[in-house]
């Protein structure tokens, strides 16, 4: 349920109700049996607020697993947005895994101790952590540990597949239906590509088919920015230049990565590991150009906004480092999440109080439509300021709304179109937008 987001900032430390800071120190790596038993003892100790599940098996056959915290697990409610953090995609990139399963266990400990600001992240948000999506190429790199790991050593999967590079290329058909004026949202994948990517990646392809995911974070590492899409660039590679490739939605992609950005304790500096991003904010494509990126591919097929967060110089930094990275990263992880609550979420419905699913809920002056689920509910991220929303779908006339966005909360406003219009004896009921 909605409550409105009015928050009470505390600083650069999240601390809870108790005083405490949870799991500061003693932080060590995880390996693949090791990750799984914190998961399950998270569970174990908020079982009405988690549930753990896979979304598929890696191609050494170990199990994806998602911890999942709402206040109603297993359950999508309208109106409540999805999120999900991925860490580990390249299995030598570890802060992020580690990262993960601390932020699990201080959501669990700080909502038991009665955190309100958890306790409502919990209660108005369903949150998917995928600790590592590539497990088996963690374990080649933890073989060789922090000390001797080298720079590719375990990056790709067990077939030695970089999994940041294995997504169907959504970018070309994108830019060139722009230049045909074709579609701009949930582009269609290409024949036989379930054939064409790892099983890593067809897992989480179908993990992203299954849940209407609004916003995402891919935590990566081995530099500290917050990298932002497209990271494919619309102009032909030239050794030496690069290129900035914006979306419709670069100044909300710009305001998500200043989120991270400057809720770390470094990141917004600009100077880390021996490289200069101003603000601590990069697009993809600006930095150098890459193809079949999971970041273009959230924003392309699905209705999710997914940023990459490079959070460490060292791709597998050493235990005794990990406690000063996760203060670190903890009020900008949290700070982050709470985006998912900007903008505007609504309802849309027939006239006969149906919801309707996969309506397009488009707005002007944005050239990036977003979709309905299937009970009816939308999620569209903005700025604050002034649009025009139009919801539509294929039998029904369209119906449009004004709606302020707020620094904050957001107001409700109903819409209800109510002509109706003749094609060859069959009435064509209008559409009716609720936003809230």
């Amino acid at each position: 349920m909605w409550l409105g987001w009015n928050i009470v900032w505390l600083g650069a430390l999240l601390i809870g109700l108790n005083g405490t800071v949870a799991w500061a120190s003693d932080i060590q790596h995880h390996r693949y049996e090791e990750l799984v038993r914190a998961l399950f003892v998270v569970q174990s100790e908020c079982p009405y607020i988690t549930r753990i599940y896979s979304i598929g098996r890696s191609v050494e056959g170990r199990h994806l697993y998602v911890l999942e915290f709402s206040d109603t697990p297993g359950i999508h409610e309208a109106m409540e947005p999805e999120f999900k953090y991925v860490g580990n995609m390249h299995g030598n990139e570890v802060l992020g895994r580690e990262l993960l399963i601390q932020l699990s266990q201080f959501l669990c400990e700080e909502y038991r101790a009665g955190n309100q600001r958890i306790t409502r992240l919990i209660h108005d948000t369903r949150i998917h952590i995928l600790p590592t999506m590539n497990p088996d190429g963690y374990e080649v790199a933890a073989k060789q540990g922090p000390e001797f790991n080298g720079y590719l050593v375990g990056r790709g999967n067990s077939r030695e597949v970089d999994l940041n590079r294995n997504f169907p290329d959504l970018n070309a058909l994108m830019y060139y239906y722009e230049k045909t004026n074709g579609r701009n949202h949930h582009l269609p994948l290409p024949d036989n590509w379930e054939h064409q990517v790892e099983l890593e990646t067809l897992a989480v392809i179908k993990w992203m088919q299954n849940y209407n995911f609004v916003l995402s974070a891919n935590l990566h590492g081995g530099a500290v920015v917050a990298n932002y899409p497209f990271d494919k660039s619309r102009d032909p590679r030239i050794r030496g230049k690069t290129t900035y490739a914006t979306t419709p939605d670069d100044k909300i992609f710009k305001k998500l990565a200043r989120t991270y950005s400057y809720a770390h304790s470094w990141m917004h500096k600009g100077w880390n590991c021996g490289d200069f991003f101003d603000e601590g904010i990069t697009n993809g494509a600006s930095w150098y150009s890459l193809s079949k990126g999971m970041q273009d591919f959230n924003y392309l097929y699905t209705n999710c906004f997914e940023i990459t967060l490079e959070l460490s110089c060292d791709k597998f930094p050493p235990a005794s480092a990990l406690s000063r990275e996760w203060l670190g990263n903890r009020e900008a992880l949290i700070s982050f999440l709470e985006q998912v609550h900007h903008g505007i979420k609504g309802m849309v419905y027939d006239n006969n109080n149906n919801p309707i699913g996969n309506a397009e809920i488009s707005v002007a002056g944005i050239n990036h439509d977003v979709t309905t689920g299937v009970d009816g509910d939308y999620f569209r991220l903005l700025l604050p300021g002034t649009y025009s929303v139009t919801a539509s779908t294929s039998g029904y006339l369209p119906s449009t709304s004004t709606v302020t966005v707020g620094p904050a909360e957001a107001i409700q406003v109903r819409l209800c179109e109510r002509r109706m219009r003749v094609y060859s004896n069959v009435r064509i009921p209008p559409v009716l937008l609720y936003t809230f």
